[in-house]
């Protein structure tokens, strides 16, 4: 178990993290609705209830949203683009790498690594193909929940009919929603790329070696 532990202990640790902040979303999440809801005089939630509301849906959803496109055009854009000197990038002078096509599997490579044709071409582009394909859920989670709180706000403050996802879709509140996420995280794996550069994190593999000159680029 210890050694099973030390093996997977990124993910473990990322992935508690997760759970632990998601809850205390929903917590201070469930008091501030439940204080909007006074101010209105309406009767408070109960927290299984309020999990279920636009109001947590919504904000969960709607940084899901951001974070999975981020990393999925991150890691689409990386095959085709390169940055000198960052140990993001790729080398500049690696066109495609031979590994990647079926000719070069060997015998403990993945079995859709070994075929060819569309299963092949798939495999070889499904991290992107899985991150994007979360981005597309979550928008749509993100837009139901968001349609959801925006007719409960309206209907508390007042008493408007609701409107549709797909009105809702059209909204300059829905695209602020999304922009002031989308934003942050380009900004963010933007200031990563050109930092690491020229800065350095002994034992990370997301830095260069210290040593290494700054025109050094990929690993």
């Amino acid at each position: 178990m210890r050694r099973w532990i030390w093996f997977n202990a990124l993910s473990l640790v990322m992935f508690g993290a997760f759970f632990v902040f998601l809850l205390l979303q929903s917590i201070f999440g469930w008091h501030v609705r439940n204080e909007e809801l006074a101010q209105y005089g309406h009767p408070a939630d109960g927290y299984w209830a309020y999990l279920g509301t636009g109001h947590f849906v919504e904000a969960v959803f709607e940084n899901w949203e951001s974070e999975f496109l981020q990393m999925g055009s991150y890691v689409l854009l990386t095959a085709y683009l390169v940055q000198r000197g960052s140990p993001e990038s790729k080398p500049l002078d690696e066109q495609d790498r031979a590994e990647d096509y079926p000719e070069k599997a060997g015998p403990h490579s993945p079995a859709l690594a070994k075929r060819h044709g569309l299963a092949n071409t798939i495999y070889r582009n499904s991290l992107s193909i899985a991150l994007l394909g979360l981005f597309v859920l979550s928008f749509v989670i993100h837009l139901l929940g968001g349609t959801a709180e925006y007719n409960e706000q309206q209907a508390l403050e007042s008493g408007a009919p609701p409107i549709s996802a797909a009105k809702f879709l059209t909204t300059s509140d829905f695209w602020f929603q999304s922009m002031q996420n989308w934003q942050s995280e380009f900004l963010a794996v933007g200031c990563l790329i050109v930092l690491s550069i020229v800065l350095r994190q002994h034992g990370s593999p997301q830095s260069k070696p210290v040593v290494k000159s700054h025109a050094h680029t990929g690993e």
